[in-house]
């Protein structure tokens, strides 16, 4: 997805030099990536993340602000993934690594949401929240109805605690579950800019919000479009319909026809396409809409009154299949 590439290529050069957000960043990159794993009954910490750029960093910040030197391995990703993913791995130190970040609690257990000193940290530290959990498993899709910014997640709580950092400065995510994976989904495309923009993507917040608007703009031109061919096929048929109509109430009526209603059917006739309005300009002398409009009434329910006394099809006989309208 070439727009999740771009949020991702962005976010990583976002560098916050507050401690608490570079910790709050790192912890969740680790949670919604991976966490924590056994290997050789030693409880290791690993991320798999998509990108080499990624994987470096977090090996950076992990050697920077836990002085732990992680292991770097390029694997192949599920289902035939282009490129493969590249872990990072620290086995040595994982246990304590796991305690210092909240993954593990005090009794060695694990953390099946997110820490809570880090949920109910400062905003810096709340938009590095879901800065870190977006590269670790986050993806946008193009403006349109179907928009949504995503971010897959390791378990519920992990999604509600996602959920709740978000609200708590402004972005309105649900938590939901698809195809059996805990998911938190912003949708409305206000709040998919302002969640891009709280996360540090700000040039692809702009991009994608123009975007969004022109295709609004090209979705309104659209039904405008539409709306005035339906008002012109409307028109069309309107227009077929009342001169067959009129054609068919001054063959009934032949001769029996008054000379002012025969000259409002004629009008009609002449100028088929032509308002009522217009009709009344080409009358001599001229008449107004409302005066063509009631003779064409009158010369109409005439024409049937007749047709009904001598046994033979009215006017609306003569109106042409789907011209009724």
């Amino acid at each position: 997805m070439p727009l999740t590439a771009d949020v991702k290529a962005e976010l990583i050069t976002v560098r916050d030099p507050r401690p608490t957000a570079r910790v709050a960043e790192l912890t969740a990159l680790l949670r919604f990536s991976g966490g924590l794993h056994s290997i050789a009954n030693r409880v290791a910490v690993e991320a798999e993340l998509d990108s080499d750029i990624l994987a470096r960093r977090v090996a950076r910040d992990l050697m920077e602000l836990y002085g732990v030197r992680p292991e770097l391995h390029h694997v192949q990703g599920s289902g035939g993934r282009a490129g493969g993913l590249y872990a990072v791995r620290v086995i040595e130190a994982g246990e304590t690594l796991a305690r210092q970040t909240g993954l593990l609690d005090q009794r060695r257990r694990p953390v099946r949401g997110l820490p809570n000193k880090l949920t109910t940290g400062s905003r810096p530290d709340l938009s590095a929240i879901w800065r870190g959990a977006f590269l670790a498993a986050g993806s946008l899709s193009d403006p349109g109805r179907s928009a949504a910014l995503e971010i897959s997640c390791p378990s519920s709580e992990a999604a509600m605690a996602l959920v709740g950092a978000g609200h708590r400065i402004g972005i309105p995510a649900k938590a939901r579950e698809v195809r059996g994976v805990p998911r938190v989904v912003v949708r409305d495309g206000e709040a998919i800019r302002g969640a891009l923009y709280e996360m540090g993507a700000r040039r692809t917040a702009g991009e994608w919000d123009q975007m969004r608007q022109r295709r609004e703009v090209r979705a309104g031109v659209n039904r405008l479009v539409n709306f005035d061919d339906a008002n012109l096929r409307r028109s069309a048929q309107a227009a077929v319909a009342a001169c067959a109509r009129v054609e068919r109430a001054l063959e009934i009526l032949g001769d029996e026809v008054p000379a002012h209603l025969q000259q409002a059917g004629e009008l009609r006739l002449a100028h088929r396409d032509a308002s009522l309005d217009e009709l009344g300009h080409h009358a001599d002398p001229p008449l107004t809409k409302d005066a063509v409009a009631g003779r064409i009434r009158r010369l109409l329910a005439m024409a049937d009154k007749k047709a009904e006394v001598d046994g033979i099809p009215g006017t609306e006989a003569a109106v042409p299949v789907g011209a009724e309208d």
